[in-house]
């Protein structure tokens, strides 16, 4: 097959499962991503790991440390990334696909780095008021401080401890960053879009499995994360690409255990 005729076919199929232009003038109906089983069984693999998560992960860091957890983990988001490469690539679609847009210059760069910037500021100001409403902050100090004591204890088996686990750590960050955004935003969002014709019921759901996914945390920050999803498939689908949402998710991640830590060595 001629080099033209791959480039027609692979901007049909983009156009079948990528909205390109503003919701008015989008095309009634889009090409499924893959097979709605792979869809299922990539949604049941997140949930039962997320159950399990709920349950083992505090005695898997005090039999073994938390290398391994951090390791395993970064091993199990780029497995599902392949899966999903699989699945993807009968259609004639590949990754890069799924990410969107593309950096052809250093200006590029800047300009998604300054979005990423942006949107991080303004997620914290909604997330602060999602966390108020659910009762996990309040303008009482005590309350502030009962609260940082829960988090602490909940979540402190994933604070990094030592240069080695710092590095490995911030590895984990990188990989959730580019891994989880193709997962949930790049492929769940746009195959619920390809099911629904909704941006936004196909934004709603994949933030529900993004909270949902993380079950370890509790019910009312799986909330919180879930409404955070709803963000970042907002930004995705606004600028019709991953990377902002990317270079947030990774700095979310990065920064989240540098406080956790300066937290817990606080408490102590």
């Amino acid at each position: 097959m001629s080099s033209s005729s791959n480039e027609i076919r692979l901007r049909c199929n983009l156009d079948a499962t990528t909205p390109l232009t503003s919701s008015a003038d989008q095309p009634r109906y889009y090409r499924l991503l893959a097979p709605w089983w792979h869809t299922v069984l990539l949604i049941a693999i997140f949930l039962l790991a997320s159950a399990g998560q709920a349950h083992t992960l505090g005695g898997i860091v005090e039999r073994h440390g938390r290398l391994p957890l951090y390791i395993s983990t970064i091993a199990f988001e780029w497995v599902m990334v392949g899966f999903i490469w699989l699945g993807i690539r009968r259609r004639g679609l590949r990754l890069r696909d799924l990410v969107g847009g593309r950096w052809k210059s250093p200006e590029d760069v800047l300009l998604d780095i300054g979005i990423a910037l942006g949107f991080w500021i303004a997620s914290i100001a909604v997330l602060a008021a999602v966390r108020y409403a659910l009762g996990l902050v309040s303008f009482n100090e005590t309350q502030n401080m009962q609260q940082a004591r829960e988090i602490s204890k909940t979540l402190g088996f994933l604070i990094p401890q030592g240069i080695r686990e710092m590095i490995v750590f911030t590895a984990l960050a990188m990989t959730a960053g580019f891994c989880e955004e193709l997962i949930f935003r790049g492929y769940l969002q746009k195959q619920f879009h390809a099911a629904t014709h909704n941006a936004w019921i196909s934004i709603a759901l994949q933030g529900i499995l993004f909270g949902a996914g993380h079950g370890y945390q509790g019910v009312r920050y799986m909330i919180v994360i879930g409404i955070y999803g709803i963000l970042f498939g907002i930004l995705a689908y606004l600028r019709r690409s991953l990377r902002p949402g990317m270079i947030t998710h990774a700095w979310q991640d990065f920064s989240s255990g540098l406080i956790l830590r300066a937290l817990a060595n606080h408490l102590q």
